[in-house]
């Protein structure tokens, strides 16, 4: 087997045309960088974006930039499972086949909410609406040969702890606990989603990645001083949107990325740099936690899955 020369770029994404892609929260940061970078290898190209205006402008970008590109928008908002199921009947509705779901959509830090179904805004954007999206659009993936289900999550969720006893942070709230908890349950997630596609002997794959510190407009929340300072010393400690995208795109059409793994940058604690595998905390492999999980967001949610 030949060994790797050089960094992964952009470069190395395979032409992507015949492929249908779904990337939530598309319209800015990481996710609209991916986005266009799909869409300019040729997949057809789902941009599904809680702001509507901000998702077609986004995809009239990324059409105007490489002609021939086919970007579109769906509305889509996390923070409803009736506009999660009315997404993903639309997408449906469109595409009888897809090859390609990125769960990129997210928020980070908020004071403390409620999403319209109850549960607390980050817990349930971050994981609850990816999980429910995932299942639903789930069966338009089984039947392709190479789809993939791309997870985001942070390493942050190095922090994280599944309380199962407050999931929804309503005898007490952290804002960074609360997110640490969601992008540890995002890993959680695609490692069980993983190991019911391989039990099921299916073609999909199930692949999560991080994107560094990339500051993007997912730090909207984040103490005033620390988003001032970002422009000062942001290069030493962070790196582009496009660059925080890599590892999203290295796990989504790496011909040789496989069901299971987690990339994020190679740099020095995988702050920044060009996308590489990398290891997450042992207790996102906690299998009897991971089901626990499961079978928790499945009755949360009140989406099952095929597998």
């Amino acid at each position: 087997m030949s060994v790797r020369q050089g960094p992964w770029t952009m470069a190395d994404v395979p032409d992507q045309s015949g492929r249908t892609a779904v990337v939530t929260g598309a319209n800015s940061g990481i996710g609209f960088e991916a986005a266009a970078v799909l869409a300019r290898r040729g997949a057809i190209t789902i941009l599904a974006c809680r702001d509507a205006g901000k998702a077609d402008a986004a995809a009239a970008r990324m059409t105007a930039a490489a002609p021939g590109a086919a970007a579109s928008a769906v509305r889509l908002d996390l923070a409803s499972l009736d506009s999660v199921r009315a997404a993903a009947a639309e997408i449906l509705a469109r595409h009888e086949r897809l090859d390609l779901l990125i769960n990129n959509a997210g928020l980070m830090w908020p004071a403390y909410g409620k999403t319209a179904d109850g549960f607390e805004l980050q817990f349930g954007t971050n994981h609850l609406g990816h999980f429910a999206l995932a299942g639903l659009l789930l069966e338009a993936m089984l039947p392709v040969p190479g789809s993939r289900v791309v997870t985001v999550s942070s390493n942050v969720h190095r922090a994280g702890r599944i309380d199962f006893a407050d999931l929804q942070s309503e005898q007490r709230y952290s804002r960074m606990g609360a997110y640490a908890q969601s992008k540890l349950a995002n890993l959680m997630f695609t490692y069980e989603l993983q190991r019911r596609l391989a039990a099921a002997g299916a073609p999909t794959v199930a692949l999560a990645a991080h994107p560094g510190n990339a500051f993007t407009d997912l730090t909207r929340h984040l103490p005033a001083v620390l988003r001032s300072a970002y422009p000062a010393v942001g290069g030493l400690f962070g790196q582009s949107a496009a660059m925080g995208a890599l590892p999203t795109l290295r796990a989504a059409t790496d011909p040789a990325a496989e069901g299971g793994e987690y990339y994020g940058p190679g740099g020095l604690a995988q702050v920044k740099g060009y996308p590489v595998r990398v290891s997450p905390a042992a207790r996102s492999r906690n299998e009897s936690a991971r089901r626990r999980l499961w079978a928790e967001s499945e009755r949360l949610t009140g989406v099952t899955y095929p597998v």
